[in-house]
C-alpha cells in the first residue's frame, strides 16, 4: 500500500496532522493500535497554564518568549514563538472543521471547572462546558447541581465545596428513570457512556428536562455531569431548549463523553478527506534505505507493507506505550529511536504524587525540525509529534494538548514544504 504520509498513532497529534495533510491533498494513512488518551479528555485543550517554575500563565503567547530562554528544549521553544503564534488560529479551526465547537483565546487563558470543582487555566473549551473568565469568581451566585442516582463518577459535594469558597449557594438534585434502573443492576455498567445512551432517547430527554425544571426553581444555573449526547449531536441543545435555566456540563471521571465525541469527530473528518484509518493494528518493523524509512510492516497486514514518502511517529508517551520504561532506560519501541532521559533511575520520580515528575519530560530525541534521531543521526523522512516528544511536563505546565496540536501542524508544515 502506497501513501504520501503514514502516521503511526491515532491520538490528537496524529489525527490533526493527518487532517492538515489531507486538506492539502496528501494521501494519508493512520495506523492506530487502540483508542487514544483523548478518550480521557476533560472537554478542554490546554496551551500553557504554568511556567516550568510553577508561575501561573495568563497570556500563553507572551509566556512562550520567556519559555524559550529558560527551557530551550521545550517543544514550543524548538518550534519557535513565531510559528506557534502564527498557527494558534489554525488549530481551533481544524477542530471546528471536524464539528468540535470550541471557544477560547490564545492571548488569555480562561478557567475550566474540573470534575472535582477546581479551576484550571486552559486555552480552548468545548461549548457547553462550564468555564469562567476569572479564577476568583463563578458566573452565578446560586446553582443546582444535579446527578444521576447511583452514578459514582461525579461528585456533587466536592464540587459544591469548591463553589462555596466563591460564595456560591448550592442546591442538589438527583434523577432516576426506569431505563437507568436497568443499567444500575450491574454497578460496572453505571458509566457515563451507558447513561448517555439512555438520554439519547427523546422520551427520556423529555423526562430529564421536566425534572430539571422542577429542581432548578430559584437557581441561576444548573450543573449536570457530561452524560448527554453520545449517540446524537443535538441532545444537549434539545435539552437546553426545554429548560429555562442556563445549563452547564462538567466532565466526569473517565470514560469521557467529550473525549470520545472529539475522537469520533476527528476520525470522521480525516476519513471524509480521503484518509485511511487502520484501527487495532500495530507496527512491528520498518525497512530502511539510505537513512530513510521506506516501508512499515504491521500485525494485521502481514507481508503487505505500508510505503510512504514521509512517516510521522505520534504514538504518545507511557500511557499509550509510545514510550516504554525498562530498569535502566527509556525505549521507543517502534523504530528504536534515541530517547532523552536521566540515566539515574532514582531521579526519574519522587514519592510525592503531585510533585513535578522528571519522567514526564522524557521522550523521543529529535532535531530542530522534529525529525526523529536514531543512533545520533536524524532520519530524513521520519518526524515525531505529540506526547512522545521530550522536554515538557504536560500536567504541571498545562500544555499537553497545545504541544500535540502545534507539533502536528509543525510536522505537517515541514512535509508540505518538502523539507
Amino acid at each position: 500500500m502506497k501513501f504520501d504520509v503514514v502516521i503511526i498513532g491515532g491520538g490528537l497529534a496524529g489525527m490533526v496532522c493527518g487532517i492538515r495533510l489531507a486538506e492539502a491533498g496528501k494521501k494519508c494513512a493512520i495506523v492506530s493500535q487502540g483508542q487514544s488518551a483523548i478518550h480521557f479528555s476533560s472537554g478542554s485543550f490546554d496551551l500553557l497554564g504554568r511556567m516550568p517554575d510553577g508561575t501561573e500563565v495568563s497570556d500563553p503567547i507572551a509566556a512562550m518568549a520567556e519559555l524559550g530562554k529558560i527551557a530551550p528544549e521545550h517543544p514550543y521553544a524548538i518550534m519557535g514563538e513565531k510559528f506557534c503564534a502564527e498557527h494558534l488560529q489554525q488549530a481551533p479551526e481544524i477542530l471546528r472543521s471536524a464539528g468540535i465547537s470550541v471557544s477560547g483565546d490564545c492571548r488569555k487563558n480562561h478557567f475550566r471547572i474540573t470534575p472535582m470543582g477546581k479551576m484550571k487555566p486552559t486555552w480552548l473549551t468545548i461549548d457547553g462546558y462550564l468555564t469562567t473568565a476569572s479564577s476568583e469568581r463563578l458566573p452565578f451566585e446560586k446553582v443546582c447541581i444535579i446527578n444521576v442516582e447511583g452514578f459514582l463518577d461525579f461528585y456533587p459535594e466536592f464540587i459544591a465545596e469548591e463553589f462555596r469558597k466563591q460564595g456560591v449557594v448550592c442546591n442538589f438534585g438527583t434523577i432516576n428513570l426506569p431505563d437507568l434502573e436497568r443499567i444500575r443492576r450491574n454497578p460496572s455498567e453505571m458509566r457515563s457512556v451507558n447513561i448517555a445512551r439512555v438520554f439519547d432517547r427523546e422520551e427520556n430527554l423529555e423526562v430529564l428536562a421536566a425534572k430539571i425544571r422542577e429542581m432548578a426553581s430559584g437557581c441561576e444555573a444548573v450543573i449536570l455531569p457530561a452524560i448527554i449526547g453520545i449517540g446524537r449531536d443535538d441532545a444537549f441543545d434539545v435539552l437546553k431548549s426545554k429548560v429555562n435555566t442556563p445549563l452547564y456540563l462538567l466532565p466526569t471521571l473517565p470514560p469521557s463523553i467529550p473525549g470520545i465525541k472529539a475522537q469520533q469527530a476527528l476520525q470522521h473528518r480525516f476519513r471524509s478527506l480521503g484518509g485511511e484509518y487502520f484501527l487495532g493494528d500495530t507496527v512491528l518493523s520498518a525497512e530502511w534505505k539510505d537513512g530513510r524509512v521506506k516501508e512499515l510492516f504491521t500485525a494485521n497486514h502481514g507481508d503487505i507493507p505500508f510505503r510512504a514518502d514521509h512517516f510521522v511517529l505520534a504514538t504518545g508517551s507511557f500511557f499509550s506505550k509510545g514510550l516504554v520504561a525498562t530498569p535502566d532506560r527509556i525505549v521507543e519501541p517502534v523504530f528504536g529511536a534515541d530517547t532523552v532521559f536521566t540515566p539515574d533511575r532514582a531521579e526519574w520520580y519522587t514519592l510525592r504524587f503531585f510533585d513535578r515528575q522528571n519522567y514526564q519530560a522524557f521522550g523521543v530525541r529529535t532535531d530542530r525540525s522534529l525529525r526523529v534521531v536514531k543512533e545520533g543521526v536524524p532520519i530524513e523522512n521520519l518526524y515525531c509529534a505529540g506526547a512522545g516528544l521530550a522536554g515538557f511536563h504536560p500536567v504541571q505546565e498545562g500544555c499537553g494538548a497545545g504541544v500535540s496540536l502545534l507539533s502536528a501542524l509543525f510536522v505537517a508544515d515541514r512535509i508540505l514544504k518538502g523539507e
